[in-house]
């Protein structure tokens, strides 16, 4: 598979992921407002916050794709710095709801359909994940943060509704009080996500190479795969809350092309399994050169140990 089809391959899950999440927020969205859930509501918020937080590094991502070597430059940062403002606003806003909610009183629990709403949302939403995983050739996943900070989100959602309903089944009504104490929780997730992306736009820059000692593990790890004779290059770089690796690396000269984009996929999706904050990586193979002092022609000779055999 070449370069230009697996980017389009990652670019169609890339938006495949957003616009689940888009979905998901409007169905919750709507969903909580007719229902009177201050949780859902919240948790709908939280979702289209990770579906904005992709789309604002997705553009940079796009243009590494395009030229690895490129800083994104000012559109990408001022996109960045305006979802995370609209996201503190809306997350401020829904909180101080919860809040007013808790203190003039909570007199009905949401209605079931916000409780059913969100144990639909979190089965769609780890489907989603898991079809996208399966191939990581095809998507890049987000961070184990922001999949972590959705799922508290959701489970917090779950246990507000469903705490409010049991509570009118037990006829107990001070758990009514759970959903807009629920709401003001995701409310601190969110304005605690939109702060951390518009701390890390303004004081971070747009394109950071990585620490020396972790782009050594990263090439250590391309190093010991099997069919990889020399690694000439290996750039690792931060954008935000992605790591982008562009590594260019020697092959066998008599196998195939077939053959050298096997051992490119290989390293790929073995640098994405294990280290779960890289985002991308993009290959170069080329003909091993018997004058670069680096590695026998012959991988059947070499010594050194290998991920996968």
């Amino acid at each position: 598979m070449t370069d230009s089809h697996r980017y389009k391959k990652a670019e169609f899950a890339a938006r495949i992921g957003i616009a689940g999440n888009l979905a998901l927020a409007l169905l919750k969205g709507i969903i909580g407002y007719a229902a009177g859930s201050k949780a859902l509501l919240a948790d709908s918020l939280h979702t289209a916050s990770e579906a904005a937080a992709s789309l604002a590094g997705g553009a940079g991502h796009r243009e590494l794709k395009v030229q690895p070597g490129r800083i994104p430059g000012n559109p990408e940062l001022t996109k960045a710095i305006v979802l995370s403002t609209i996201w503190l606003v809306l997350g401020l806003e829904i909180g101080l709801s919860s809040v007013k909610s808790i203190v003039y009183g909570v007199t009905a629990p949401p209605v079931k359909a916000a409780f059913i709403a969100v144990i639909l949302s979190i089965v769609l939403k780890e489907a989603l994940f898991r079809a996208l995983y399966r191939n990581r050739d095809m998507a890049s996943s987000g961070s184990s943060a922001e999949r972590r900070s959705g799922i508290y989100s959701s489970l917090t959602a779950l246990a507000g509704t469903g705490g409010a309903m049991l509570g009118d089944y037990l006829h107990m009504p001070f758990l009514y009080y759970l959903d807009p104490i629920a709401g003001a929780v995701v409310s601190l997730l969110v304005l605690r996500w939109g702060y951390r992306l518009i701390s890390e736009s303004i004081h971070s820059p747009a394109n950071r190479p990585l620490h020396q000692k972790e782009s050594d593990d990263l090439l250590d790890t391309v190093q010991r795969i099997k069919g990889v004779i020399a690694v000439d290059e290996l750039r690792a770089r931060e954008q935000g809350h992605y790591v982008i690796v562009d590594i260019k690396l020697s092959v066998n000269p008599r196998i195939s092309v077939q053959d050298g984009h096997d051992i490119a996929k290989t390293v790929k999706q073995t640098l994405m399994k294990r280290f779960t904050h890289v985002s991308d990586v993009f290959i170069h193979v080329h003909p091993y050169d018997p004058g670069y002092p680096y590695k026998s022609e012959d991988p059947e000779h070499d010594d050194l140990p290998t991920v996968l055999h």
